[in-house]
């Protein structure tokens, strides 16, 4: 049963669906097909979960934008939240 949802392929991260318990299997679609990996740690409903491992520095991909970069490595299956991501904007103001 899938308990987690992703919407682009590029995503890293996947969303909670409904709580999760660190042990518990996570499933997702993902092209066509259930992907599934096992949480590492607590995650709360509508919290993101790693879908691979994340270096630190590396954009977080989620509903394919970038919402921010890991502050630490991230590994797949551990709760991706304000505790290893930090924010990241854009210079619209750029010139190119």
């Amino acid at each position: 049963m899938r308990n987690a949802m992703i919407i682009d392929g590029k995503d890293n991260v996947a969303v909670a669906i409904e709580p999760i318990t660190k042990g518990d299997t996570v499933t997702y679609a993902c092209d066509g097909k259930d992907v599934s990996l096992t949480a590492l740690e607590d995650i709360t409903i509508y919290h993101k979960i790693a879908t691979r491992d994340i270096a630190q520095g590396e954009p977080v991909v989620k509903y394919g934008e970038h919402i921010g970069i890991a502050s630490c490595p991230i590994k797949a299956g551990e709760h991706v939240h304000v505790h290893n991501v930090e924010g990241h904007r854009e210079n619209l103001e750029a010139k190119e």
